[in-house]
């Protein structure tokens, strides 16, 4: 989440008429995140979260992401839900931006999760894959190899400014990664791809809700797995934590068992996402105009997971033996 378009008072009113949800009471920008510009409007009937979309979503996509939110809530995931305006519309615009409304959830983010909140993310991610079986339409993933190949293309003499010697790792880690990448055949259905704390709700240690579902897309289920453990189970300085990893692990495949080629792939899956979220943070870095009020993630964070990723012998490494 992040604020990159300004809305003034009289466009945010005129926006409200359309819908019946009260007057506007407080507006405020949310800065986390880097894809999307959101703010927190209450109301005088409840709190939703305003998002305008901007460059990195391709409009075509909303009815899929929107869509995907009322299934997954009518299955029984907490998620926000798409607020209808009063001609049953869940798009509009906004400042020249597409835009939507979705109710707001209770529960906070954590920075440092514990091991017992890794394992309530592990199963809150087996469940998600199961209750979105069944949703109808599709969406590739668009941050697969290929877009890592055109990120890395648009960062290339540029990276090693950020770290020496980047520019040569991104084309090794392409050419070893890519083949492996494009050759698995794994189950594969609705992933959410960006389940990183930040998007992820807490009431004490019980998971209270999923958000920005706006990288969701249809790739290989054990490939979420992968990214969750980049996200969740590293400690601030580097190191994985393997009781964290472990609690994940065990968690979600109590839930969901996965295969053994899925657990085979695990090492590489997990490889592969901490290049993508490398790349996609290096771009930012390099890209993001001055002034926006969005916080710039470091991408040398995701290099040092990458580093692990690249001597792990196999998945007790990561605290699992399935």
């Amino acid at each position: 989440m992040a604020v990159y378009t300004e809305v003034p008072d009289e466009d945010l009113a005129a926006f409200l008429k359309a819908y019946d949800i009260g007057e506007a009471v407080s507006f405020k920008g949310i800065a986390e995140g880097v894809e999307n510009t959101n703010y927190l409007l209450v109301t005088t009937k409840a709190r939703f979260i305003l998002t305008l979309y901007e460059k990195r979503v391709n409009r075509d996509d909303l009815p899929f992401f929107l869509g995907l939110l009322e299934h997954l809530a009518a299955r029984g995931v907490t998620c926000p839900q798409p607020v209808a305006a009063r001609d049953g519309a869940l798009l509009s615009e906004l400042c020249g931006r597409p835009a939507a409304l979705v109710t707001f959830l209770d529960g906070v983010s954590v920075r440092r999760p514990t091991p017992r909140q890794c394992a309530e993310l592990g199963r809150a991610l087996a469940d998600l894959h199961e209750a979105a079986k069944g949703f109808e339409l599709k969406r590739p993933n668009a941050l697969s190899v290929e877009g890592w190949r055109r990120l890395a293309e648009s960062a290339r003499g540029r990276s090693d400014a950020v770290a020496p010697g980047l520019d040569a790792l991104i084309a090794a880690e392409l050419a070893a990664l890519g083949p492996t990448f494009e050759g698995l055949a794994l189950p594969s259905g609705v992933i959410h791809a960006d389940l990183f704390p930040n998007n992820v709700f807490f009431l004490g240690d019980r998971l209270s809700g999923l958000i920005d579902f706006y990288f969701a897309c249809d790739d290989a289920f054990a490939y979420d797995v992968a990214i969750c453990l980049n996200a969740w189970c590293f400690e601030t300085t580097g190191e994985f934590n393997v009781t964290k990893g472990r609690a994940l692990l065990d968690a979600y495949h109590a839930a969901r068992p996965l295969s053994e080629a899925e657990t085979a792939a695990l090492p590489a899956l997990a490889r592969g996402a901490a290049l993508r979220f490398m790349l996609t943070r290096l771009v930012d870095w390099l890209d993001t105009p001055p002034g926006a009020l969005v916080k710039k993630l470091d991408p040398l964070e995701y290099l040092k997971k990458l580093r692990f990723h690249q001597q792990a012998a196999g998945l007790g490494d990561y605290g699992w033996r399935p």
